[in-house]
């Protein structure tokens, strides 16, 4: 059976993996000359930098797993640290090398710009939820849930909301708290090692993607770089891709606003496209600012309180680019309206808040994905893998699932596919 996968982001390359270790003959078509899609290597003032800033959890075991299938070194590429979250000067939150529970319960007890009664409240408020298995009765808002759960609004906007936001790139106001819920079991609620924060050494392309890549190419496959397909019809000779041949089977694990164009000849495909249709977009944009080598800040990854960015990455701890500052902004919100200048400027002022005194950055770039994400919001209907056509499947990120648009979603969704053609 011969299969094709189109699409190289991390569902469409995990799909690859997983169909080439079975003995499947597998044909990645990628658009792009870089691997990885939303989450990819670009080159910016002779550094080779992501699109985003992005991490890896310890939760994400089936990245991990196919990392290892696939001849990645996890332990040489991602750089394992227990749970962190460092507002400097306001809150630090750190997991010790404990057992689960007694990381979370020490982590939350020992927390520093906490009180007691909100240490407590946090604690009271992952115990509700391992009680009800993780499951709502009704998916609801995340902000609604912490209020009714009286958690309070200090907690609320150093944890739940930074974390809420990272893990669905949605608004707590308007992520869906059941995916919130999903992730928290799966993470802080797990095994200790769950929780653990993976900071890439090298770039995305080349976390999975690449090596990917090279697995399929030794197991008889190909990668077909800056080969865009248009459009997909179905025939007596199997699925028929532009002139580009015919395959026996397709998992189609492009991002879900092209996915109407490259199915509008497959009827048999409306209701995903209509499911799609509906979904509203969250942006993500990602920040490069240059200083001096000296330049270092607390830890790896910190938080802003009360800032423009949201989490700010030391590129020369982890990548070894001293100097280079990263920052992320998930979700729609006020930065918009700002041009990259203005926004550059302010990003530099929460860095200064930090590293009082420190100069202006030699250059800066910034890059917006304006649809990174579909917006995560309760009860949201999502595409199936499989379709009414036989042999023709969905992967990507916004496939139904219990994750949001992570990378582990993606992984998860083109394993899901994969195992649904073998």
């Amino acid at each position: 059976m011969s299969v094709a996968v189109i699409g190289a982001g991390y569902a469409g390359m995990a799909a690859a993996a997983e169909l080439a270790a079975a003995g499947r003959q597998v044909t990645v078509f990628e658009a792009s000359r870089t691997l990885g899609g939303r989450a990819r290597a670009v080159e910016l003032e002779g550094l080779t930098v992501d699109n985003g800033a992005h991490i890896f959890v310890g939760a994400y075991r089936e990245t991990l797993r196919l990392m290892a299938l696939v001849g990645a070194n996890t332990d040489k590429l991602l750089r394992r640290v227990p749970l962190h979250l460092e507002y400097p000067g306001e809150l630090l939150v750190a997991a010790p090398r404990l057992p689960a529970p007694l990381h979370l319960a020490w982590a939350l007890l020992g927390a520093r710009g906490l009180s007691w009664p909100e240490k407590f409240a946090a604690i009271r408020f992952m115990q509700g939820l391992k009680r009800s298995g993780f499951r709502l009765p009704q998916d609801i808002s995340a902000a609604a849930h912490f209020a009714a759960q009286r958690q309070p609004e200090r907690l609320v906007r150093y944890l739940w909301e930074p974390l809420c936001v990272a893990a669905l790139n949605t608004p707590i106001e308007r992520a869906s708290m059941q995916v919130f819920a999903n992730v928290l079991r799966d993470s802080l609620a797990a095994g200790r090692a769950a929780s653990d924060f993976l900071l890439p050494t090298v770039d995305f392309s080349r976390l999975l993607p690449e090596p990917a890549a090279a697995f399929v190419a030794a197991h008889g496959g190909a990668v077909r770089r800056e080969t865009r397909i248009g459009a997909i019809t179905h025939g007596s000779d199997g699925f028929i891709l532009d002139n580009h041949g015919s395959f026996d089977e397709v998992i189609i694990a492009v991002a879900p606003q092209h996915l109407p164009k490259l199915v509008a000849g497959l009827p048999e495909l409306a209701g995903s496209v209509e499911q799609v249709s509906r979904f509203e977009w969250e942006p993500i944009v990602g920040a490069y600012l240059a200083y001096p080598e000296s330049v270092r800040l607390p830890f790896a990854m910190v938080g802003v309180a009360t800032g423009t960015a949201q989490w700010l990455f030391d590129r020369g701890r982890i990548y070894g680019q001293p100097g280079l500052i990263s920052a992320v902004i998930s979700a729609h919100g006020s930065h918009e309206a700002m041009d990259n200048d203005t926004l550059a400027a302010a990003i530099h002022a929460e860095v200064a808040r930090i590293l009082p005194g420190i100069e202006a950055p030699r250059w800066s770039r910034i890059i917006a994905e304006k649809r990174a994400t579909f917006a995560c919001t309760p009860g949201l209907a999502r595409p199936p893998t499989t379709t009414p056509l036989p042999g023709l499947v969905l992967a990507g990120d916004y496939v139904a699932g219990d994750y949001p648009a992570t990378i582990e979603g993606a992984v998860r969704s083109g394993v899901t596919a994969a195992r649904a053609l073998l």
